[in-house]
């Protein structure tokens, strides 16, 4: 009978460990840029994993990296910029037609001839930060947004007045965000997310990073962040395991 207890009470603890792991929200950081068509497959990808993972509780903060941290304040325009950078059309062509065919699978309808302008992202990701410092819980909401502007609807995001009317979209203070935005506010800490992730010497995103210990970039398939996922979970309950057996003085 002692050996029955023993084992039930076993069971019950391995029952409240699973519990209380998945209470506990898994820290995912997000490195990321808003005209980084990867990053929005990405964003797809990773909340399709979470999907597959109900017991599991996730607090996602969305970080800066800006692919293009020299452009001009107001961009440029679209085909100046992809000349320069894959040399002739017919390979931005191939480009558009890869990102395409992944975002059909992710139900993104990705519409590249719409896009006029190649955007600096800095005020975009002021954006965020602006959402995320007043509601945490609505930075994807705000990041899909983003990308929803400039990849479907062809907007520019690098532009003020856009990114307010976008706002305004999302339900927030259109006049609070101006007022940020036409300041120098947080515009120092955005350009230390660039650098700060430049020194974890992440060159390609998205990167995610969760519970700051495991971490993976670039364009991932889901199965790869998945498994990324399982690894912080059985780490999550082998440290928490180990803190019950030394409280209860085992």
């Amino acid at each position: 009978m002692e050996l029955l207890g023993a084992e039930l009470h076993l069971n019950w603890i391995l029952i409240h460990i699973g519990k209380l792991t998945s209470l506990l929200a898994m820290r995912i950081d997000v490195i990321f840029d808003t005209i980084c068509p990867w990053c929005y497959l990405g964003k797809k990808r990773l909340e399709q994993c979470l999907a597959e993972k109900p017991h599991l509780s996730a607090e996602i903060t969305w970080h800066a990296f800006l692919l293009n941290p020299d452009l001009p304040i107001a961009g440029v325009e679209r085909r100046q910029y992809f000349n320069a950078k894959f040399g002739n059309e017919s390979h931005s062509n191939r480009f558009y037609h890869t990102i395409s065919e992944a975002g059909r699978t992710l139900g993104i309808d990705f519409q590249f001839d719409r896009i006029k302008r190649i955007p600096n992202t800095l005020n975009a990701h002021r954006l965020v930060r602006f959402v995320q410092a007043r509601d945490p819980d609505r930075g994807a909401e705000v990041v899909e947004a983003l990308f929803q502007a400039y990849f479907v609807r062809g907007l520019d995001t690098g532009n003020r007045t856009a990114l307010c009317d976008l706002v305004e979209e999302l339900g927030y203070d259109v006049e609070s965000l101006r007022a940020y935005l036409y300041s120098d506010e947080d515009v120092d800490d955005i350009r230390e997310q660039n650098a700060r992730a430049h020194r974890l010497s992440i060159s390609g995103v998205p990167a995610f990073i969760i519970d700051g210990q495991f971490s993976i970039s670039g364009a991932q398939e889901p199965q790869v962040i998945g498994r990324l996922l399982e690894a912080a979970e059985e780490r999550r309950q082998e440290v928490f395991s180990h803190s019950l057996k030394i409280n209860n003085g085992s």
